[in-house]
């Protein structure tokens, strides 16, 4: 080419045209969609996991008891509030008898006049018998009639069926004084186990229903938690295994428990099972009712073998593998993986080798055969 007949603006043209073509091609290769792929890389380790699984629940008490009438009235006064330890068998309240008094005076002397009865009633029948053992001597004697004899019979039957009606009366009212007197009697509002008292609904002047609460006692001895743990990460939960649980009110502090039961059902909603988990010492003091737990229960460890972290993992279809880095191209390896504790690190069955050279993280999707640049750190991503 003759480019001292060229034009001077051809040339120029030509260079412009030439330094933009190297620029472009220089980010394509570099920053485009052709540039590799920046990537951290990891080594396959050995190492004895410690499987743990996660869940989240709520302080609960096993035995709660509700305390109130068994009768309708206005409660007259409450001898504790709350936070208060009661023992069994102590009265924390009771209600106004309003009539109740009277109404037991009234009983005790209806049975006593109706005891005046029988006892009139059996004087009669011994009257009525008498007569008679004396008419019938005097009938063998044939110093009486017939119907005199057959009179005095009569007199002492009915004599029998008025002390047997008397007697019936006794027996009604005196039923009728033992229920005013058991009505009596609950009026005491007891408490039926010893415990703390945790709520008071009523106070002394309020009327209330039959069964309605006045104060809840719960045992503290029988505290636990209701924990909720995802389905997918269950596996191996049952009784007994030991349990790290944080409550949210004692930031840092680990108490140990134990898994005391896990539940038959689970949550359909929640694709959650339900496990109980209680505290292997009681703490004080008393955590409230309804508080937030985490809790971690320990599995037993796993015997030594390859591990990667969980986020190297990637799916592709149906497999589940990671990226492989092997003399210095990349491929797909599908590996099978066992359990993984919280930490991220996921047991690795088959498909690894101590030692391999894996993608732990990278900037975008990967391809096999794809250009890669290591580097030690990705922005935004964990170190």
């Amino acid at each position: 080419m003759n480019f001292r007949a060229m034009p001077s603006r051809r040339v120029a043209l030509v260079v412009v045209i030439s330094v933009l073509a190297t620029l472009l091609a220089y980010v394509a290769l570099r920053s485009g969609p052709l540039a590799p792929v920046a990537v951290t890389v990891t080594t396959v380790e050995s190492a004895a996991l410690k499987p743990a699984i996660f869940g989240i629940g709520t302080i609960e008490a096993r035995h709660l008891v509700s305390i109130g009438p068994v009768l309708p009235g206005r409660l007259g006064g409450i001898t504790v509030d709350v936070g208060d330890h009661v023992d069994a068998g102590q009265i924390v309240g009771t209600m106004d008898p309003v009539d109740l008094d009277d109404r037991l005076r009234a009983q005790d002397a209806a049975v006593r006049r109706v005891q005046a009865s029988v006892r009139e009633a059996s004087a009669r029948r011994e009257l009525a018998a008498s007569q008679l053992q004396r008419q019938e001597k005097l009938y063998a004697a044939r110093m009486v009639s017939e119907e005199t004899l057959v009179a005095r019979r009569q007199e002492l039957a009915v004599a029998d069926a008025a002390l047997g009606a008397i007697r019936e009366e006794l027996a009604r009212v005196r039923s009728e004084a033992a229920a005013v007197n058991a009505q009596r009697g609950n009026l005491d509002l007891t408490a039926p186990i010893a415990g703390i008292v945790i709520r008071r609904d009523a106070e002394p002047g309020s009327t209330l229903m039959a069964g309605q609460s006045v104060i809840d006692i719960v045992d503290p001895q029988s505290l636990w938690i209701n924990v909720r743990i995802d389905q997918s990460s269950a596996t191996g939960l049952a009784a007994d295994l030991p349990a790290g649980i944080a409550l949210r009110s004692r930031d840092g502090s680990i108490l140990a428990g134990r898994v005391l039961r896990v539940e038959p059902t689970a949550d359909t909603v929640t694709e959650e099972v339900l496990a109980k988990v209680v505290f292997d010492q009681r703490p004080e003091p008393l955590p409230p009712l309804g508080e937030l737990a985490e809790v971690t229960i320990d599995l037993p460890a796993l015997s030594a073998s390859p591990w990667v972290p969980n986020a190297a993992l990637h799916r592709q279809g149906t497999q589940i593998g990671v990226w492989r880095i092997r003399d210095g191209e990349l491929a797909f390896a599908p590996i099978t993986s066992g359990r993984a504790d919280l930490e991220g690190r996921v047991q690795v069955r088959e498909g690894l080798a101590v030692g391999d050279r894996i993608v732990a993280y990278s900037e975008r999707g990967l391809s096999a055969g794809q250009r890669i640049r290591v580097v030690e750190h990705l922005p935004g991503l964990p170190r």
